[in-house]
């Protein structure tokens, strides 16, 4: 089974959920990043091996985000911590976006940003 397609419904889903009518300072680059995290996951595992079918799959159960970056680890494409690190900086910028604290967002990118470096 590919991840691929449970990937890209996720990624429909979260950009779908922001709003653009409580845009703050940094709005546009944390939407760049989180374009360019999912494009780099997809890239990996269109690339990557594919595994077999786990038997909830075939129960008819909806993948989470954590089975999803289980099975990737599993196959070598992308690290569990450095997916997590990511979340948690592009969290720190959406708050500090939030709450309209520019400084703080750019900072969050960063680091997230350097998550993203070729490995």
């Amino acid at each position: 089974m590919s991840i691929r397609r449970p990937l890209v419904i996720c990624t429909i889903v979260f950009v779908a959920a922001r709003s653009v009518a409580n845009a703050g300072p940094c709005s546009a680059a944390i939407d760049s990043l989180q374009a360019q995290f999912d494009a780099k996951l997809e890239a990996k595992a269109a690339a990557g091996p594919s595994a077999r079918e786990s038997t909830a799959a075939t129960l008819n159960h909806q993948p989470t985000p954590n089975s999803i970056t289980a099975a990737e680890a599993k196959l070598g494409e992308i690290a569990p911590e450095t997916v997590q690190a990511l979340k948690a900086a592009m969290a720190q910028a959406r708050e500090a976006d939030r709450v309209g604290d520019k400084s703080a967002c750019e900072r969050a990118l960063a680091d997230a940003q350097g998550l993203l470096a070729p490995q």
